[in-house]
């Protein structure tokens, strides 16, 4: 009774039928054989399974889950392995098998007078084998498996009972723990959902969506919008800060995985070691410092997609195992022997030239080839100067709203200035440049620090082209009175559009994006005065 009780609070399968057979051992230690747990399970072993020409049905069967016995051999092969894991059982085949496919408990004795009936064990003589006992083992109407015990005495009537009353609190107790492990493996996947949302989350503050109108972003567009549908792997490359992680993003949102996980892994900030355990997993115990089962990247985004970021980083040695995944589908876990399918498409981005990578020996050719099925370029900043401005407004508004900054306003010459920057650190060193300016500007008109070095001079205006009029014709060059009487002209301009306004929103030291105080001091020096 106080073993029903124990039992029925364990959590953990694995230690559940370790303690059962323990126990069941220790209670009849002088005549018990042994004592095993079978559990129906899927057919895993049918290539190799000696009992696979006996089987009916390949589909599942029995597998030895736990066992214990006292052996009378003491040395030498002759002794049997009560608890072989790979050991398997056809449903019908057998003792343990029948009872199994019937539902129905099986006592027999006086086997070793008669091995051939059992049709189970080749050993029953030596070993001196009498009595067997099997009860199934079921729970709400289903035969989860089969608690068998061999025993050296004849087994009394009164046994019967008993041995299904216990199998029958045994299924109880195997349906609650596997219940227990299957809620703690789904907290544990959330867990990891929810630390990848907002690793997606601090990563996608850096570029904002896919804002823009030009055509380099239409173009891009319009390949994921080719590819998503699919299930083909994908290869985004691009510079670093130029929004990979947004084109994965849309790919995965426009793609019939949208409802499942999508899950992104730096492959450049995962230590060498731990590679292997951070894509697949790993079992408890399979390394120092494993205390508990752990799921992959690659499981916790079943059904849906992973993203591979810089996957230009991944070990040389782990790439045969990353590309089983994408032809085979399928992977282990670090320290665990069974294979499971891999339901997930893959999407990697690297900022390195692969080709190149693999003339060097540090990217598998094959592996190259499998991820590069469409490839997806995405553009520089420099390349998008049409989209800078929409980009700055976008950022502008995500600024104002996480500062909790009064908003500012964003000048002609400040769209002009951004226009003509380079942008070597692409769309996150826009919003960076943005952040800045936004805090230092206090509500007033954005002024942007960039290197004055990596900036290029904005393309003149078309109203002050030089050759436009007949005296500077096919002129190379301005001469000194020339260029301040351009500057002169183009500074009435500027007044006669404000209004001749200096200050504030609109006026005209915002326009030429000057303070006002050196607008009014160029209008004295020019002695530029208002109309009448």
């Amino acid at each position: 009774m106080h073993l029903l009780l124990d039992i029925a609070h364990e959590q953990s399968v694995e230690h559940l039928l370790q303690k059962l057979i323990l126990r069941a051992m220790e209670h009849r230690q002088s005549d018990v054989a042994c004592v095993q747990i079978w559990l129906v399970d899927k057919g895993d072993l049918c290539s190799v399974c000696p009992q696979r020409p006996k089987c009916p049905d390949q589909t599942r069967c029995l597998h030895l889950v736990a066992g214990r016995g006292n052996s009378l051999s003491r040395s030498g092969a002759g002794i049997p392995r009560f608890d072989d894991p790979n050991a398997r059982m056809p449903l019908g085949l057998g003792l343990v098998g029948k009872v199994a496919a019937t539902g129905q408990q099986l006592i027999l004795n006086g086997l070793n007078e008669k091995p051939g009936d059992s049709g189970e064990l080749d050993c029953l003589v030596r070993e001196q084998i009498r009595g067997f006992h099997g009860s199934p083992i079921t729970f709400k109407g289903e035969v989860l498996g089969v608690l068998a015990a061999f025993t050296r005495e004849d087994i009394p009537n009164e046994a019967r009972p008993w041995g299904q009353i216990f199998a029958d609190h045994i299924g109880a107790a195997i349906a609650n723990a596997r219940a227990f492990e299957e809620i703690q493996r789904l907290k544990a996947q959330l867990e990891q959902r929810n630390a990848y949302l907002e690793e997606e989350v601090i990563e996608a503050k850096a570029f904002g969506d896919l804002v823009g109108q030009s055509a380099p972003l239409r173009h891009i567009v319009s390949q994921i919008d080719l590819v998503a549908p699919t299930e083909a792997s994908v290869l985004i490359l691009g510079e670093t800060g130029t929004g990979k992680e947004l084109v994965a993003r849309e790919i995965h949102r426009r793609s019939q995985r949208k409802d499942k996980a999508l899950v992104r892994v730096n492959c450049a900030s995962i230590p060498k070691e731990l590679y292997e355990s951070e894509f697949f997993g790993h079992a408890r115990g399979a390394f120092t410092g494993a205390i508990k089962d752990r799921a992959g990247r690659f499981e916790t985004a079943e059904g849906g997609t992973i993203f591979l970021d810089e996957i230009g980083e991944v070990p040389l040695e782990l790439q045969s195992k990353l590309l089983r995944v994408l032809q085979e589908k399928r992977y282990e876990r670090v320290g665990e022997d069974r294979t499971r399918l891999a339901d997930v498409r893959i999407v990697g981005a690297t900022n390195r030239d692969l080709k190149k990578e693999v003339a060097a020996g540090r990217f598998r050719e094959d592996l190259y080839y499998r991820l590069n099925v469409f490839p997806i370029q995405v553009p520089r900043l420099r390349e998008r100067a049409d989209d800078i401005a929409v980009l700055a407004k976008h950022f502008i508004e995500l600024s104002v709203k996480e500062l909790r900054c009064p908003k500012p306003r964003l000048t002609r010459a400040g769209i002009v200035k951004l226009q003509s920057y380079d942008w070597p650190g692409n769309i996150r060193e826009l919003r960076n440049v943005i952040e800045r300016a936004v805090i230092i500007s206090r509500g007033g008109p954005l002024d942007f620090e960039l290197a004055v070095t990596n900036s290029a001079p904005p393309p003149p205006s078309s109203k002050s082209q030089p050759g436009e009029t007949g005296d500077t014709v096919g002129a190379e060059f301005l001469t000194e009175p020339e260029m301040l009487q351009r500057e002169r002209e183009n500074l009435a301009a500027v007044l006669d559009k404000a209004n001749w306004k200096i200050k504030g929103a609109d006026g005209a030291a915002e326009l030429l994006g000057v303070k006002p105080t050196t607008l009014l001091s160029r209008i004295k020096k020019m002695g530029l005065k208002r109309p009448v």
